[in-house]
């Protein structure tokens, strides 16, 4: 459980984040910003890039979250070119999941900067990384020195969620670890709704429990088949009034639809969730 002290340390967070966020986010003349992670378009991406990001922009999108970064590149493209397409296209460029640690930090930052994005996001920790506590209580740590060298450079770092953070050991929830080792000024956590309803923990009760600490979201729904797949938003099991209905205590500055698994063009797909958030009152 948060203290009063935390809690008022992730507001100040809140406040310098909201301070170096490209000026263009503000400009947005929508009453929502409704973004897409690109990674659920992989598939028409690798074939049209910014054809792509236009049909995503016709649907209503105003934003993206990028997973393609390689090489000092976002889609095999300079961070200049990327953010001038992104751009081109109506759409923000507000984040991008990346691998970062320490050593390539600053590279990761001074690309992510020049794409215009306001988040780095690492979106997740490999096996070999994670097989105790101290494991996490190093990686929170880590996160630390990540988030601080990311501060002041002017950009924030978050955290995405999978199913095994709740995989408890010793009795012990290793998701509450990072959370309650990370500094809020340093590290937020981009909440991945599917996930966290996977591994069987409600995303309305980490609200009240660490508020302030879920700048980022990703919105992704599940359905109600045994091998509990993704699907579109609103067409399944999670209660997204209830999660959008306990935004501000989470601290929830924007979204993302997500989605891995289709049963339909994936166009189809993502207007599907998009109508479904854009009706929704919140």
């Amino acid at each position: 459980m948060i203290n009063r002290r935390t809690f008022v340390k992730s507001l100040t967070a809140s406040v310098v984040v909201s301070m170096i966020l490209p000026a263009r986010l503000n400009a947005i003349p929508l009453k929502k910003i409704i973004g897409i992670q690109l990674y659920t378009l992989r598939d028409l991406i690798k074939e049209d890039f910014e054809g792509t990001l236009k049909s995503i922009a016709q649907i209503g999108y105003n934003s993206v979250e990028a997973a393609g970064y390689y090489d000092g590149k976002f889609y095999k493209l300079s961070p200049k070119a990327y953010k001038k397409i992104v751009a081109d296209n109506g759409l923000i460029s507000i984040s991008t999941h990346t691998a970062i640690d320490p050593k390539n930090a600053q590279l990761v930052i001074d690309n992510s900067l020049g794409a215009g994005m306001a988040y780095i996001v690492l979106p997740s920790i490999g096996k070999e990384l994670r097989n105790t506590l101290d494991d996490y209580k190093k990686l929170a740590d880590k996160f630390n020195i990540i988030g601080e060298l990311c501060k002041n450079s002017g950009i924030a770092f978050a955290y995405h969620n999978h199913a095994y953070e709740f995989e408890a050991m010793e009795g012990v929830i290793p998701y509450n670890i990072l959370l309650e080792r990370t500094e809020p000024e340093l590290v937020s956590f981009q909440l991945d709704t599917y996930w966290v309803v996977y591994g069987g923990y409600d995303p309305v009760t980490y609200f009240k429990n660490y508020p302030g600490r879920f700048k980022l979201w990703h919105i992704k729904d599940m359905d109600a088949t045994p091998k509990r797949e993704s699907t579109e938003v609103g067409q399944g099991t999670i209660d997204f009034k209830a999660i959008f209905a306990s935004k501000k205590i989470a601290g929830m500055k924007y979204y993302f639809v997500e989605q891995e698994s289709f049963n339909m063009p994936l166009l189809e797909s993502v207007k599907i969730s998009f109508d479904y958030l854009n009706n929704l009152n919140y």
